[in-house]
């Protein structure tokens, strides 16, 4: 039987001495997984600090890695914690592979003696709902239970560990340094600010939130809430000592087309297990930037742009579309036409977020939010059949199926060492009432319609807290499902191993 161990009952290993270059090409790694040898991620490592050490990311081989030599962890060993300076309360945390660059990470370790698959899921402690400590930037800094963040120079996000698919959610951040308000010694022209809001796992942690149509926010210094770069007004402007309650409502999660294989509600996972610094992590693609929503941003930009410019003066002899002349010389040699853009589903006028300035309520700041699947891909089976012999066996592949971690989630940015606590629950310093959309429905209504909620009505939300342990649990079912479609796929092939 084996014994499960916690991190801090294993000592971290050695490096490995044998030189794995961290640049090594997309190829380059594609041929040596072929070969069962050992090769660099084409991630880049841990940290993004100019001059910081090269740290390799090495894909583990079954077949040449003795795995009953390495520890089976139930607990990440990673981060360490390192204060900014003594005495610190924040801290950095190193080795991380940190989420950037379009690849993502988080921890795995060795699956049960007599599984199939080798690895399988873990966490990382503090196991409750917190800040990821893969899923933000390295800029922003963290206190130890994953609960206090303090930004740095520039506007830089971090996600939480957990998303919302679907229910009504609420927690509260308090705002400990913010609203404008200057660092004490700070000789920066502008002061610290905070962004709060919900945003896909594509919106970039180098931006603030409300930067593109992945985020919505709502800023500190104007209360005017953000989308598309778009500042529009809302609510109340919130500064140090305030606290925000963030709310979300998203209708029930839409169950797959089981007659549709290209319906992207089917939930599949691309991951590769790799080693960095003695501890396993999967890695997988990040879900990119659809050109649709570019297109989107583009056309948002474009219009700022005319509202900024003055009308061009009316002329009679200006050119229009139609008389230009025609340079072309027929059709040979022409650039294929653009694939037409795909439309892009919401979530229907039930997916909505609101915000809360000590306990009073803002209003509805965003309705019928973008659905977070991924937008319909569909390929031949030609085409797929070329992907694979072009790709390999364990090379990355794109994933155009949600895996399980899409959602919205609690998304702050923070700029000029801003600071902020989170409150995921389930005490709160402001608690919501029991039905925060009845009170939203009547801040809409015209004044001869308000009806105010009965005071004794059931609670409908839940509070952030509880959300960590069912996504674990999902995450774990998910483990479990592909052990079992592994152990069958071997019935019908005994002969078949994996790499």
């Amino acid at each position: 039987m084996d014994t499960p161990v916690s991190a801090s009952d294993v000592p971290t290993p050695p490096a490995s001495t044998t030189p794995v270059p961290t640049n090594t090409s997309h190829k380059k790694r594609k041929h040596a997984a072929l070969a069962n040898i050992a090769a660099s991620s084409p991630a880049p490592s841990d940290v993004e600090t100019p001059g910081a050490p090269t740290v390799d990311n090495v894909v583990i081989s079954t077949r040449h890695v003795d795995l009953a030599t390495r520890p089976r962890l139930t607990i990440s060993r990673h981060p360490a914690f390192v204060p900014l300076h003594p005495g610190s309360e924040y801290y950095n945390t190193e080795p991380l592979c940190n989420n950037r660059l379009n690849f993502r990470y988080y921890a795995a370790g060795l699956s049960s003696s007599g599984s199939i698959l080798p690895f399988r899921t873990i966490e990382s402690a503090p196991t409750t709902y917190r800040v990821s400590w893969e899923d933000r930037s390295p800029f922003v800094k963290v206190t130890q239970d994953g609960l206090g963040l303090r930004g740095d120079k520039g506007f830089r996000s971090a996600r939480c560990n957990a998303p919302v698919r679907e229910g009504k959610w609420y927690m509260e951040i308090k705002i400990e340094h913010g609203g404008g308000e200057r660092p004490e010694g700070s000789k920066r022209r502008e002061g610290s600010h905070v962004r709060l809001g919900w945003a896909r796992r594509e919106a970039p942690l180098n931006g603030p939130a409300g930067l593109d149509g992945y985020s919505y926010a709502y800023r500190d210094k104007t209360g005017e809430k953000v989308h598309l770069s778009r500042p529009r007004a809302y609510g109340r402007p919130f500064a140090s000592g305030d606290v925000v309650g963030m709310y979300i409502s998203l209708p029930p999660r839409r169950k797959p087309n089981p007659k549709d294989k290209h319906d992207p509600a089917h939930i599949k996972r691309e991951r590769i297990a790799i080693e960095f610094k003695g501890q396993e992590y999967w890695e997988s693609l990040e879900y990119s930037q659809a050109k649709e929503m570019i297109a989107l941003m583009e056309a948002n930009n474009r219009s700022k742009a005319a509202e900024s410019l003055p009308l061009p003066p009316s002329t009679k002899k200006s050119a229009t579309v139609k008389n230009l002349p025609s340079t072309s010389r027929g059709t040979r040699g022409a650039a294929p036409e653009p694939a037409p853009l795909r439309p892009l589903p919401t979530l229907g006028p039930d997916a909505h977020i609101a915000f809360f300035v000590n306990g009073t309520p803002q209003g509805i700041a965003f309705q019928d939010l973008f659905d977070y699947l991924p937008l319909r891909t569909p390929g031949g089976k030609a085409q797929e059949k070329n992907r694979r012999a072009k790709e390999g066996l364990r090379e990355h592949k794109v994933n155009h199926f949600d895996d399980g971690t899409l959602g919205y989630y609690p998304f702050i940015s923070l700029f000029n060492e801003a600071r902020v606590r989170i409150n995921p629950g389930p005490d709160f310093e402001f608690p919501p009432p029991p039905d925060v959309d009845a009170i939203l429905s009547t801040m809409d209504a015209p004044d001869g319609d308000v009806k105010p909620p009965a005071p004794d009505a059931p609670r409908t939300w839940r509070p952030m807290c509880e959300r960590y342990p069912e996504y674990i649990a999902e995450q774990w079912d998910l483990d479990e499902r592909e052990e079992a479609e592994a152990r069958a796929a071997q019935q019908v092939c005994p002969c078949s191993t994996l790499l």
